[in-house]
């Protein structure tokens, strides 16, 4: 896809204030690390992840969202009446539903005449968002559209944390299905798009190219289980779950992931894709001044940068601090590497976007400042 009309105006991020180190969710693993006698350091060495972030108990989704819509909107003056978009494309939610993107759009004062719903795909879910609003603004639909989510990571953590050290009968072999739910971490991020008419920045959308690899679906699964020795909190409140309204503590996400495969067969998905997403945009490798990717560790960077040729001097990462924050992972680091002067006007920047499932989806941004 090629895009003539589309200028990605503006991307803001929020960041929660608590930090939580590799180190520091070791020592809370204490109990498992000594019954398998695992190495204190391994989650660190093994994924090059320092620390992430966590929201305070009980954060919504929505309302970081909301904060981060805002707050984009109010420094890009850009007229919130001209909005006709607003997705929401985190994998966290305010609930099933209705879509979190409805409290956000009446929260931002945004006109009745407006697409508003959520998108869903795992790490991916607010490129996807991105490249729905940025097609109906090329076919002249829109003018502007906004592309929001929030990822709270807590929950998962500390699930998974519980059940590692619970689960007395865990191997180290089925412990590594839990390593990635261990390198999630939160943050909200949020991007508007405009027509180019519209823009102050110029900061232009050329092209996006994207694929499927549908049969690794499997290799990560993710959702919330409801744990069957809960015990129901009368006071909690009621949340609804594959149908069935269940009280907030009986609900406990888990994720299992088989983190060597996913990263062998992800890689493998994104390299024809990397090779189409080059003959769409008529970009070269030496054309690519910077790369934003998709924020799983280093062993995925590394090894992602050398299957398609790329510089690592080239790339800029935030997954040491941030971990990995899912769909929001991509665009905090494309907007921290224009913070950092590390994007500068002038360069064709690729954000290459890879989720399980899997799927992958690249887009290709001519920043100019």
């Amino acid at each position: 896809m090629r895009f003539q009309n589309v200028c990605l105006e503006a991307i803001a991020y929020t960041l929660p204030d608590e930090i939580v180190t590799s180190a520091g969710i070791e020592a809370r693993l204490e109990p498992v690390y000594s019954r398998l006698r695992l190495p204190e350091g391994r989650l660190e060495l093994m994924t090059g992840i320092r620390e992430r972030r966590f929201w305070a108990p009980g954060t919504r989704p929505g309302d970081v969202s909301l904060e981060t819509a805002s707050r984009l909107l109010d420094e890009s003056q850009v007229d919130r009446e001209l909005i006709g978009a607003l997705v929401h494309g985190s994998v966290c939610r305010d609930q099933l539903e209705p879509a979190t993107a409805c409290r956000v759009h009446t929260g931002l004062g945004l006109p009745e005449q407006c697409l508003v719903y959520d998108v869903s795909n795992a790490c991916l879910g607010l490129l996807n968002g991105m490249l729905q609003v940025a097609t109906l603004i090329e076919l002249g639909h829109l003018q502007a559209g906004l592309v929001v989510g929030t990822e709270n990571a807590r929950p998962l953590v500390e699930n998974t944390i519980r059940t590692l050290n619970e689960n007395t009968s865990l191997s180290r072999q089925e412990i590594k299905l839990s390593v990635a739910s261990l390198t999630i971490g939160s943050g909200s991020a949020a991007a508007l798009l405009v027509d180019r008419r519209l823009s102050r920045k110029g900061n232009r959308l050329h092209a996006a190219m994207y694929g499927a690899h549908s049969a690794a679906h499997e290799l990560c699964q993710g959702g919330e289980a409801i744990a069957a020795d809960a015990e129901p909190n009368a006071s909690a409140e009621p949340r609804v779950v594959a149908g069935a309204a269940v009280a907030e503590q009986a609900v406990a996400p888990l994720m299992q992931t088989d983190s060597e495969r996913l990263l062998a067969e992800g890689v493998a998905a994104a390299k024809p894709t990397f090779q189409a997403f080059l003959a769409e945009s008529a970009w070269t490798r030496d054309d690519i001044a910077r790369t934003c990717c998709h924020q799983v560790g280093s062993a995925h960077r590394k090894l992602l940068l050398e299957t398609l040729g790329l510089e690592a001097a080239r790339d800029f990462t935030t997954y040491e601090t941030l971990g990995n924050t899912g769909s929001v992972a991509l665009p905090i680091t494309l907007a921290q590497a224009v913070e950092q002067n590390f994007v500068r006007a002038g360069d064709r920047t690729a954000l290459l976007g890879i989720g399980s499932g899997i799927n992958v989806l690249m887009l290709g941004v001519e920043w100019a400042g």
